[in-house]
């Protein structure tokens, strides 16, 4: 299949600008000894500011979606690319309200990357490879995050100020800015005002498939973002033993099959024609990998081995953003990605915080009392699995084969 080359190139841009934001989505994991002396706060202060993220980004995913129906790509993913490049510049100042204000916009401004990408794969791509191309992007944002940690850290360690990383982050962004401006496309835009707007999100969001979709996705990316890049290493201390560097390297295991498994599955999926077999699959594999790394016993079936299959099978949580756009009428694919977005991180946003509640408390006796306290800690991310796949049951299919079939 031929696809035009400038509509590739207009989805590789955007999907850079992805790999950007998640870069530095992540990176103040590894100076957060230089962000608490800088910004005079303790480490669960500095945690709280960078944690505002999350605050701009899911909200406006929603702003994101329905905008790029409404205005089009051309105008609106730039001025979020420039929106991360000043939130990283206002990161920079040390200034807590500044900090505040700066990590905020930067996931404002970040979620237009992803929502942009898929976007563009709706109007310029066929139905039967989108599935392949939104995993393809899933997979240049988990090698952005993983780059905001194994790149930047040695940086921050071979002495470069964090300030001045924020800085030169900043005016990338705003070349990259610049960059989608003069070289995406034009778009014809959609008509109508705010009004029109609201009408779209609420279409999308009375389609019970929509909310099926969002609650799908955001119980199969838990595990992965909570269990795996959060918590990963601390469990792989304490509860099964490891050192530090090797807990490090098997915690990074899940990214890697993450980027694996996004556009694996996706192909599957539109080789298939079909997207629920693809989701159950991957859920049913995610449910069993889980279960072995909290109560299996790691010298039958190694952790590298585990964690890439993890990655792999949770996959699966980019599927439903196919499902959704497909589920929904082909002029509010924007709005609809932005809705399954913004579903997805409220999930992360609101659980992230209660199960670091239920894991603090950490019984110090022996590493047996501190697995069995990290396995009763995780075991409400079996039964959000399990509801995945319950839910997965009531999804419509929307595959490629299925419009074959009826036409």
């Amino acid at each position: 299949m031929k696809l035009p080359l400038a509509a590739l190139g207009a989805w590789l841009l955007v999907a850079i600008y992805y790999f950007y934001q998640y870069a530095l989505r992540s990176a103040p994991s590894v100076m957060m000894p230089q962000l608490t002396e800088a910004l005079g706060v303790n480490a669960l202060g500095v945690s709280a500011i960078v944690g505002m993220f999350y605050y701009g980004y899911s909200p406006f995913s929603l702003v994101a979606g329905a905008s790029l129906d409404r205005f089009g790509a051309k105008r609106m993913v730039p001025i979020g690319a420039a929106v991360v490049g000043i939130g990283s510049l206002l990161f920079s100042t040390g200034n807590v309200p500044l900090a505040n204000i700066g990590r905020f916009i930067q996931g404002a401004g970040g979620a237009f990357a992803l929502i942009g990408a898929v976007y563009l794969i709706t109007k310029n791509f066929p139905a039967s490879v989108a599935a392949s191309f939104i995993g393809t992007t899933q997979m240049f944002g988990m090698a952005g995050g993983s780059a905001g940690q194994f790149m930047v850290g040695p940086l921050i360690k071979n002495g470069l100020p964090w300030d001045k990383f924020w800085i030169y982050a900043g005016v990338l962004g705003l070349i990259i800015s610049a960059a989608l401006f003069f070289l995406l496309p034009r778009d014809k835009p959609g008509t109508g005002g705010i009004a029109t707007l609201l009408k779209s999100l609420g279409r999308v969001f009375r389609n019970p498939q929509s909310i099926l979709c969002g609650a799908i996705s955001g119980l199969l990316f838990i595990p992965t973002t909570i269990l795996g890049m959060t918590w990963g290493v601390r469990f792989l201390q304490e509860a099964r033993g490891r050192e530090y560097e090797s807990a490090i390297v098997l915690a990074a295991t899940v990214p890697l099959g993450w980027m694996i498994g996004c556009p694996l599955l996706g192909f599957i999926s539109d080789r298939l024609g079909r997207r629920k077999p693809v989701i159950l699959g991957g859920t049913i594999v995610l449910l069993g990998a889980v279960t072995w790394v909290l109560f299996g016993n790691p010298e039958i079936l190694r952790g590298h081995t585990v964690g890439i299959l993890m990655g792999i099978a949770s996959g699966a949580a980019m599927l439903p953003y196919s499902v959704i756009k497909e589920a929904n009428p082909p002029e509010l694919g924007g709005t609809a990605t932005g809705v399954v977005n913004f579903l997805n991180f409220t999930f992360s946003a609101l659980l992230g915080p209660v199960f670091g509640a239920r894991l603090v408390a950490m019984p110090e006796d022996s590493t047996d009392a501190a697995l069995a306290h990290y396995q009763a800690g995780f075991q409400p991310l079996l039964y959000g699995i399990l509801i995945a796949l319950i839910l997965t049951l009531f999804l419509k299919e929307t595959g490629p084969a299925v419009k074959r079939a009826a036409a």
